[in-house]
């Protein structure tokens, strides 16, 4: 029997930080008052809801590739409501652009996220997940993330020393459709749909969150430094290389 207690524990840990986070931005305009948070506009990787004077408030043109005539829709400042709705709406100030029109509304308040992020916390939530149900410890990150899938599917990739080729796959597939339905918006007058969305920002997040969960999971000193103890699909063995070999 495997021991997996500290891949659980890595598991769980990264788990209830996300599904936090994913369920703060169902809550959080619940906890406001109906009609509270206006139609945003603003920047990633910025503060543009702090005050009734920051740079979200402030009238930009309608048409402008970023931000909006906030005067139109209501000013918004975060730091006026609850705490709680304070710290998710601060989270999504600074990390998403807040565009209303590729966001939810629930409440009469737009969501602290648009709904690409959505779907990447999803993902990161369905990822830690698996991670806790399934994974545990295979020496290497790469390897350790591939022990979320049964045995009987990785043994012809063990037996064929496959397994940068599948990971570098699964993640192929999973970042893909979120880089090219973005930089298709980005290039062309095509507008993504909020389901599309979705469904693009799921495997992007269930990537990372396999990811974060293997890199803090993988520990070669947990078989006392041997490779060979590394229990494999298909029989394999790690081998350590001798000095000719190498």
């Amino acid at each position: 029997m495997l021991d997996r207690k500290r891949e659980k524990k890595v598991g769980i840990i990264i788990l209830g930080i996300f599904f936090f986070f994913l369920s703060s931005f169902f809550i959080a305009p619940l906890t406001v008052e109906k009609n509270t948070i206006p139609p945003l506009s603003g920047r990633a990787n910025a503060f543009d809801y702090v005050t009734n004077q920051s740079w979200g408030n402030q009238n930009h043109a309608d048409d402008a590739k970023i931000g909006h005539n906030q005067s139109e829709y209501g000013l918004f400042s975060w730091s006026d409501i609850n705490f709680y709705a304070a710290f998710t709406y601060a989270f999504g100030d600074f990390n998403c652009h807040q565009k209303f029109q590729r966001s939810w509304e629930i409440n009469g308040n737009q969501m602290p996220v648009c709904v690409r992020d959505i779907g990447i916390f999803f993902g990161l939530v369905i990822g830690s997940l698996l991670f806790y149900l399934k994974g545990f410890n295979r020496w290497t990150i790469k390897d350790t993330m591939l022990s979320i899938f049964p045995d009987k599917y990785l043994t012809k990739i063990y037996q064929q020393n496959k397994r940068w080729q599948s990971v570098l796959l699964l993640s192929f597939f999973s970042i893909v459709p979120l880089v090219f339905d973005g930089f298709l918006q980005l290039l062309t007058p095509y507008e993504s749909t909020s389901i599309m969305r979705l469904v693009t920002g799921l495997p992007f997040g269930f990537i990372i969150g396999l990811y974060l969960c293997s890199s803090f999971s993988a520990r070669p000193n947990a078989f006392t430094g041997d490779a060979s103890l590394v229990r494999l699909p298909g029989g394999a063995r790690f081998a350590q290389l001798s000095t000719q070999d190498q």
